[in-house]
């Protein structure tokens, strides 16, 4: 993919938070480039979400899709409210929107820690955390987005749908992913998690990653049920590598995975395609704090970082990669020794303290 003298990026700040972590992400973005020397980030600011649903009608309308998808890359804020929802009661999530409208099938989910931040664990080896959560993002029980029927007045049914095809890209995506953390250093190990023994999809699922595995010789792969896993991840979280799961057991793995390591204020993602790619922070909106400065915006720069890695692999560009690891290591070295308590732990440290601080390491690096 060739490289222009410009990157265009789609940006969608959203709601609530939102609004102002993403304000906050470009700041930081703006410097690094500048630092350096990375193609220049063109921001493309696009409307959407709740709010936009509730003043028009639309949550995301087609000439905002259309645009997102001539951007090079998409950067998404959070969106949604509590109280503005959809006629039939569901959330207003235009994110679900784009992953299926540009097959973002691979949501990876890094849970890494970040030595000096808080964290839920009185264990020393909290800090040696660092496992992805990759979720299936086009079908498991997510499917039935849209699709679910009353059978009667008293009983509603969603359906769950597993494919071959669906399994096989998102497996074969976890293996390369692990091929990529192996280079630094970790074993290469990737898990599927699912309910085989109660569900056939699941089964068949379990039965699609066990032929796919041995496209990968030398990659150590394992199953293990949901339910295990869950409990595991709270005995011994040091332990995992890849996990790959379904898209609903993916969601609801990826909070436990946020909490380990100090809340989802610190729990950046990438949905990644073929060919398109969105980055936005695990978090939601969060209306009881929208407005008083107190978002951390750490999970948002840290979806950034992994914005400019993809970026650097798609065009082939090494500078862009470094530029990555810039400001990871930027966010790492602000929060290093304890120096900043977010708010959400009691601290003072709200979003214009944390961006300083990470801007302030910028300078440094």
């Amino acid at each position: 993919m060739a490289l222009g003298s410009e990157l265009r990026i789609a940006v969608l700040p959203g709601d609530g938070i939102g609004i102002e972590v993403m304000e906050a992400c470009l700041e930081v973005l703006e410097t690094l480039a500048k630092k350096t020397g990375i193609p220049r980030l063109a921001w493309n600011k696009l409307p959407g979400g709740a709010i936009a649903y509730r003043n028009t009608g639309t949550a995301l309308s087609d000439e905002v899709m259309k645009d997102i998808g001539s951007a090079d890359a998409i950067l998404f804020g959070a969106m949604g409210m509590p109280d503005i929802r959809y006629p039939d009661g569901t959330e207003i999530a235009p994110q679900l929107d784009i992953r299926i409208e540009y097959e973002l099938y691979a949501g990876v989910r890094p849970i890494r820690a970040i030595p000096g931040a808080p964290g839920p664990l009185n264990d020393p080896r909290s800090e040696q955390i660092d496992f992805v959560i990759l979720r299936e993002q086009t079908e498991g029980l997510y499917y039935s987005r849209g699709r679910g029927v009353m059978q009667d007045a008293d009983t509603a049914l969603d359906t769950l749908r597993i494919t071959r095809s669906g399994c096989e890209r998102v497996f074969d995506y976890a293996f390369r992913l692990a091929a990529q953390r192996r280079k630094r250093g970790w074993p290469g190990n990737v898990t599927c998690v699912d309910k085989a023994g109660v569900l056939k999809s699941y089964a068949f699922m379990r039965h699609i990653f066990e032929q796919r595995s041995g496209n990968f010789p030398g990659f150590r792969s394992a199953c293990a049920n949901i339910d295990a896993t869950a409990l595991n991840l709270l005995l011994k979280p040091w332990d995992f590598d890849v996990i790959v799961t379904e898209n609903m057991f993916g969601d609801i793995l990826s909070d436990l995975g946020a909490g380990l390591i100090g809340g989802m204020g610190f729990a950046p993602s990438g949905d990644i395609g073929d060919r398109h790619a969105m980055f936005q922070p695990c978090h939601g909106t969060a209306p009881d704090i929208a407005g008083s400065a107190k978002a951390n915006p750490t999970a948002m720069f840290l979806s950034a970082a992994m914005m400019l890695d993809w970026l650097g692999e798609q065009h082939g560009n090494a500078r862009l990669g470094a530029a990555a690891q810039i400001l990871d290591g930027a966010v790492r070295g602000a929060f290093a020794g304890g120096k900043l308590r977010p708010c959400e732990f009691g601290g003072r440290d709200g979003t214009a303290a944390i961006t300083r601080a990470v801007l302030s390491e910028l300078a440094k690096a």
